[in-house]
């Protein structure tokens, strides 16, 4: 595309919307050139905007589209796959300081809040008043617009599901610079297109949710995680689908020593043992229940017990008390930060494959790694079938590593989707997965969605180079008029 640059007399008129907020040239964080994954790279914007209202937005995004300018939105850039980067420059906006919960609907379950707000804030903040804002994804200093525009998960989708099952409305502005809203705040809706269903996993790239209203849930009295160490990875994954049998946990997720150890070591306290009766661990798996009460849970806890010593488990260990729970899942929720913390380049996919394919997957993976000189390290929500799998070098030059891993995650991809899976199951697709978006998506839904991207507005300014056009697909057409 023939994207215009942003002039003086832009700038000027940026100022007039959002006085005192507007950077440009050096006065612009360099945080705003990319996300967390910088292996898919940075590039500078032109400017920088911080808002702080829907009008402010809107105002923005017309001065924009009426000067054909890219527009690329942030929340908290804690992303992982170059889903902010601004690779056509242009114009950033962020909202994280759009961070306001605006009103709860006690009565009816449910909390409007601006794009801004942190998914920990929103989280404490229901919890006070008795109530639980489900999502769970590992990362809680991102922003519930940013979990929206990628459908973000969790570790407690396998009972509660994703984002998108807890967004009833939005308010939206659209490439056009036009206010409007999507979705509807009660219950049950049968009316045409689910147009906020749309805009959820849609990466920014049809328009910007600048508030959401979402669903809530009476919090649980009672949380008991249970942990269940194996010698054997193979055998901790394959109990996992007879699990489900017969249970129905809040999250269930599998990992090996090594990640824990890195992540242990990041945190600085070691929470899970390493060996059981001389046996050394090879894999852990971390099983929470939530309910009304402890003496429900019990028998429950017994039960899920005995079943994982029968298929292997070394031994169990409960964790019923906030300090021991609190613990626990901030080992795990720290597993990015340690494998990050140890190694110089690192690239990561979240795929997702039915649960009684992890194992076979996991195998699979296993067998294409042999061929390549990084390390990799996985863990999973094993619970829905989300795998992160990361690719990590300490010695390996960059071009190198990039070409390699390329060579790494197509096959595992295209395995992914014969297993009856996908690419992403909660990262979104951003810079780091479009080269492979064609083949996993298809030629017939692929101009599907081309074509519901022009129609949100054809000079294609929000968020360019993402999902379904590349960024050399948009330079070519850029070259050919």
């Amino acid at each position: 595309m023939n994207y215009n640059p942003v002039t003086k007399e832009i700038i000027e008129a940026l100022e007039k919307v959002a006085p005192g907020r507007v950077m440009s040239g050096a006065d612009i964080n360099p945080d705003y050139s990319k996300d967390e994954m910088p292996i898919y790279g940075s590039n500078m914007p032109e400017v920088a905007i911080d808002v702080l209202s829907t009008e402010e937005v809107a105002g923005i995004v017309k001065i924009c589209c009426d000067n054909n300018i890219p527009v690329t939105t942030r929340g908290a850039g804690t992303g992982l796959v170059g889903g902010c980067t601004p690779v056509f420059g242009g114009v950033v906006i962020c909202t994280s300081n759009m961070n306001k919960i605006i009103s709860y609907d006690e009565p009816n379950f449910s909390v409007t809040v601006q794009a801004g707000v942190l998914l920990k804030d929103l989280a404490a903040d229901a919890l006070g008043k008795g109530l639980l804002y489900p999502p769970d994804p590992g990362e809680k200093l991102s922003t519930v617009g940013g979990n929206a525009a990628t459908n973000a998960g969790g570790m407690r989708a396998v009972k509660y599901g994703t984002t998108r099952d807890y967004v009833k409305a939005m308010k939206v502005v659209l490439p056009s610079g036009e206010i409007t809203s999507f979705g509807s705040s009660v219950t049950k809706v049968s009316s045409g297109y689910n147009l906020a269903h749309l805009m959820v996993s849609s990466e920014g790239t049809l328009g910007i949710i600048t508030e959401l209203t979402l669903k809530l849930i009476p919090a649980p009295k009672a949380t008991v995680s249970l942990m269940a160490p194996f010698e054997d990875l193979h055998a901790c994954i394959a109990a996992v689908p007879k699990f489900f049998v017969d249970f129905r946990p809040q999250a269930v997720e599998f990992f090996e020593r090594e990640i824990l150890i890195s992540s242990e070591e990041y945190i600085g306290k070691q929470i899970f043992p390493r060996t059981i009766d001389g046996t050394e661990i090879g894999s852990y798996l971390l099983v929470t229940f939530d309910g009304a009460s402890a003496d429900d849970l019990d028998p429950l806890i017994e039960k899920a017990s005995e079943f994982f010593l029968e298929s292997g488990a070394l031994d169990v260990l409960v964790a019923d008390t906030p300090p021991k729970l609190k613990d626990i899942w901030a080992a795990r929720s720290s597993f990015y930060e340690g494998i990050k913390e140890q190694t110089k380049l690192l690239d990561e996919c979240d795929v997702v494959v039915p649960v009684s394919r992890i194992a076979d997957y996991v195998a699979y993976v296993e067998g294409v790694a042999e061929g390549f000189d990084f390390e990799t390290i996985y863990f999973g929500h094993a619970g829905d079938g989300n795998l992160h799998i990361y690719a990590c070098s300490k010695t390996m030059e960059r071009e190198e590593f990039l070409k390699q891993v390329d060579e790494f995650f197509a096959p595992i991809y295209k395995k992914a989707i014969e297993l009856g899976g996908d690419i992403s199951g909660e990262h979104g697709i951003g810079l780091g997965k479009v080269g492979f978006f064609k083949e996993a998506a298809g030629s017939t839904n692929l101009e599907l969605q081309r074509a519901i991207k022009k129609v949100f507005y054809p000079k294609l300014i929000l968020n360019p180079g993402k999902d379904c056009y590349t960024v050399d697909e948009l330079k070519e057409r850029a070259l050919a008029g």
